[in-house]
């Protein structure tokens, strides 16, 4: 498996829309009502997918099943770095130590291994991810920092357990399909049996916007599991974490945070690791 033009370009627009959704729910006033109603959406939405492409393979369904687990603490997580920090801080910390993490684990988990230019392509994007996240702010948010890495290690495990899935599913749409329909229900019902009514009266207001966020996460996903399909998994999710130059971009942009000089050299170091990936 190799990273073609084809393959990096669909991961580099998945990465937008990757950041786009995040922004959504970094710029709502309630983060948890935000990621509850965009996921609940998102199953609603996959349900038609389901329906046309059909169900996976009995033999994918642990897969999925360790996934939907392990992405209810993705959501916990996500929600709390972001009630306690900057997009601009929390996301490349989230984003920039997980690729890091699934090109360690992927020689065991995977069965893939790196050339030296691919490896310098990972270490370059993890790197400037964390030059554009690791500021005197980071030590002046240590709960948003706290979630955030906790994040990094759920989402390399997320990444491995869907990667492996995808392969033995030969459907990368009928697999994120089926994800994505079970995938927004228990952080859902979870708010819901808390702040039930609130859930209600947020999402008459919100719902359009959601529903764009929800395309965007699905479609994000979507793309990186056809991806890994086609070119190793360590590369697809390091390469996906570009999203972090989208990310900087719109908080920049909608959030009015500050772009600053270290985040243009952490943006030139990850522009630099993509180019050493396509590379290698």
């Amino acid at each position: 498996m190799t990273l073609s033009w084809p393959v990096v370009g669909a991961v580099l627009f998945g990465a937008l829309l990757h950041a786009s959704w995040n922004a959504l729910v970094k710029s709502s006033t309630d983060k948890d009502l935000d990621t509850a109603l965009i996921h609940l959406i998102g199953s609603l939405v996959a349900i038609p997918i389901v329906l046309w492409v059909g169900w996976p393979d009995p033999k994918v369904w642990p897969y999925l099943g360790a996934s939907l687990v392990v992405h209810i603490g993705y959501y916990l997580a996500l929600t709390g770095a972001y009630r306690h920090g900057d997009l601009g801080l929390t996301y490349p910390l989230m984003r920039g130590v997980a690729p890091l993490l699934v090109a360690l684990s992927a020689t065991f988990t995977l069965s893939e291994t790196l050339s030296p230019l691919a490896w310098c392509g990972v270490l370059g994007i993890s790197a400037g991810v964390l030059v554009l996240g690791l500021s005197r702010h980071a030590l002046e948010s240590p709960k948003a920092v706290g979630f955030a890495l906790s994040n990094a290690v759920i989402i390399a495990i997320y990444t491995v357990i869907d990667g492996l899935g995808v392969r033995a599913s030969g459907n990368a749409l009928q697999y994120v399909a089926t994800l994505f329909m079970f995938d927004g229900w228990p952080f859902a019902l979870l708010i819901f049996a808390t702040r039930g009514h609130d859930l209600g009266r947020y999402a008459r207001g919100r719902w359009p916007v959601a529903t764009l966020g929800s395309c965007a996460s699905l479609g994000a996903y979507g793309i990186a599991l056809w991806a890994m399909t086609q070119a190793p998994v360590a590369t697809v999710a390091a390469l996906r974490e570009t999203s972090v130059l989208f990310a900087v971009i719109l908080g920049s942009w909608m959030l009015k945070e500050h772009f600053t000089p270290r985040r243009f050299i952490g943006t030139c170091t990850i522009v630099g690791g993509v180019m050493a990936l396509r590379m290698g």
